[in-house]
């Protein structure tokens, strides 16, 4: 899922070596008279092409789209900002080789979005300095709020592809911010029909532990609601920092309340490490999460991973557009995608899509693209769609389990895709909030 980081690392421009185009700058020392002379020349040579018509500097740049990119790749949030990251440069790279987008090649400017203030900065930088066409990306709900400011601001598209707050889709929707990503209520509703059918909610006693920050507090609320709504009681709520490491002091009360369900509302890392010290302690209840990454899964291991638990995405989809994704990625990286990969991936696609089919760069055209319900291939069993209200990615979600013992045929094989949610005859909205669950008022 994702996290309010706090601030570390370089707040200015990375150099991303996994980047075509990437940008250094160096401290320089005095000028000397023959060095002044030489950008006196220079700065004369660039007045004179602008006295010409368009700065020559820029008219190179505009040669190739801009794309701007970002995402944590330090702290918390690291190991999925990996992932989005090696994605995007796979889809970029694609694009170029099929020649680019309007008859242009792509530069994609990659930043580490570290943390809310840092990522307004850089969004403000990739477009304004820069002059990035769009962005795209993002984990940390609290960045994207910061994010979807700045693109409004410039009147420029935002792809949100890793954020799931349902405030984003609600009070703080924006006419410039698109989701890839599903809802923390999607999640709870995805899951939550598993552990329904499984007799795990109505009329059970559920033990949760919430990530201590924004996004647990907004993905707790939603469960609490769903739960209670279908004959279940959360009775115990405990809020975990958000760099706690060890679980114990939960796991012993966990012991000594005798839940019927314990639910984790946690984040990145952080599952990672209850899941392999709910294991160790051999707890017998079971347990089930309301949101969930493969990579914290795959950082658990096959011997400690068990539950349920949602995802917008598996490399095991069985669809041809995901099969080439996957294909493509392991030859590229020598493992599989995992799913904030295919967010960054789809969220590329649909861009490119609509530039194509647009044939322009304008925002408001793309805009009017996606809200006028243009079919997206979002590597799974259906398309979706960008709903105009919120523009939130209608789309089926799946659920996670442990594959039988003996099964796995690597160490990334050991989680069981369960069936599409909702069902093939269901419609895609059934799982999503609604207007009177999450209203969107775009300004």
């Amino acid at each position: 899922m994702e996290q309010d980081q706090s601030t570390s690392g370089n707040n200015g421009i990375n150099d991303n070596s996994d980047n075509n185009d990437s940008t250094t700058s160096s401290t320089a020392s005095p000028a000397s008279p023959r060095r002044r002379r030489i950008l006196q020349a220079g700065a004369a040579a660039i007045a004179g092409a602008t006295t010409m018509g368009f700065p020559a500097i820029v008219r190179a740049q505009s040669d190739k789209i801009i794309i701007g990119h970002l995402t944590p790749r330090t702290g918390f949030l690291g190991p999925m900002g990996e992932y989005a990251v090696m994605s995007i440069n796979l889809a970029v790279e694609e694009q170029n080789k099929a020649g680019g987008l309007l008859g242009r090649q792509l530069t994609l400017l990659s930043e580490d979005s570290v943390n809310p203030p840092t990522a307004s900065s850089k969004a403000q930088r990739l477009l304004e300095r820069d002059g990035a066409a769009l962005l795209i990306g993002e984990i940390s709900s609290a960045s994207a709020l910061g994010i979807a400011q700045v693109a409004q601001r410039n009147k420029k598209l935002f792809m949100n592809t890793g954020c799931n707050s349902d405030e984003l889709r609600g009070k703080s929707c924006n006419k410039f911010m698109f989701h890839i990503e599903a809802a923390n209520s999607t999640y709870v509703k995805a899951c939550g029909q598993q552990l329904l059918q499984n007799g795990l909610i109505k009329g059970k006693k559920l033990y949760a532990l919430t990530a201590d920050y924004a996004f647990g507090h907004d993905l707790l609320r939603t469960a609490k609601a769903f739960v209670g709504a279908n004959g279940g009681t959360i009775a115990n709520d405990e809020l975990v920092p958000t760099d706690a490491t060890d679980f114990s002091p939960y796991l012993l009360k966990i012991h000594q309340a005798k839940p019927d369900l314990v639910i984790s509302n946690l984040a990145g890392n952080q599952i990672t490490n209850f899941i392999k010290q709910y294991s160790e302690f051999g707890l017998p209840f079971p347990i089930a999460g309301f949101g969930f990454d493969t990579v914290a899964a795959w950082g658990a291991g096959a011997d400690n991973f068990a539950g349920t638990w949602p995802t917008t995405w598996h490399h095991d989809v069985d669809s041809p557009s995901s099969k080439a994704f996957v294909a493509a990625f392991i030859k590229k990286y020598g493992k599989p995608p995992e799913n904030q990969a295919w967010g960054e991936y789809v969220g590329f696609r649909s861009v490119a899509q609509a530039i194509a089919e647009t044939k322009s760069l304008d925002t408001m055209k793309l805009i009017d693209y996606f809200e006028k319900g243009a079919q997206i291939d979002i590597l799974k069993g259906r398309k979706g769609v960008y709903r105009d209200w919120d523009h939130q990615l209608m789309q089926e979600m799946y659920t996670l389990s442990p594959k039988p013992k003996g099964r796995a045929k690597d160490q990334w094989d050991f989680l069981q895709l369960g069936a599409a949610v909702p069902g093939p005859n269901a419609p895609l909205d059934s799982i999503a909030p609604t207007m009177q669950e999450n209203a969107c008022k775009f300004s």
